[in-house]
């Protein structure tokens, strides 16, 4: 190898060993930023109930799944609020403390953020909810979706829309 290919090999070798740097350091340090997507099921037994997927306590993440009925508990002297959220298996239980969306009520569908605090109990520091009031997070949608097919669960019966509600709409025409 004469000695100009073998000065511009060690340049590339160079520039490339530094865009790895960079991009290790840039990963390592937004690390810390991401929140990973659970559903209450997940966060309880794990992905794909995976226990070795679970996330730890004092980790950032956001739950989504339906407000529990009859869980919501709101304190007198503050704007704190506690509820249960579940998907289709157990619940976990989210506090929150600022106001909540005006769309907020129970059995509706939601997203919180924040810290997980202990298994099943998640310190929330942002609640969304949607306006329609068929609205599923997306996430939520494609897990609901994967466990309610092997049950027979169908698009319209998540939608509010079962077999026994068509046949009465029709029978009532």
């Amino acid at each position: 190898m004469n000695p100009r290919r073998k000065s511009r090999f060690k340049l590339v070798i160079f520039v490339v060993l530094g865009i790895a740097i960079a991009s290790g350091l840039m990963l390592y340090a937004l690390r810390q930023n991401i929140d990973l997507f659970y559903t209450p099921s997940e966060v309880i037994q794990g992905k794909d109930n995976n226990p070795n997927q679970k996330p730890d306590v004092g980790q950032r993440i956001r739950v989504g799944g339906m407000v529990v009925e009859g869980t919501v508990v709101r304190d007198p002297k503050s704007l704190k609020v506690r509820f249960d959220l579940n998907d289709i298996g157990p619940a976990i239980t989210v506090e929150y403390e600022g106001i909540l969306p005006d769309l907020f009520r129970e059995g509706q569908g939601i997203v919180a953020q924040g810290v997980l605090t202990q298994p099943t109990v998640l310190t929330a520091t942002e609640v969304l909810a949607k306006h329609d009031e068929n609205y599923v997070p997306p996430e939520l949608g494609e897990k609901m979706q994967k466990v309610h097919k092997p049950m027979g669960i169908g698009d319209a019966d998540l939608k509010g829309e079962s077999t026994r509600d068509r046949q009465q709409k029709e029978g009532a025409k």
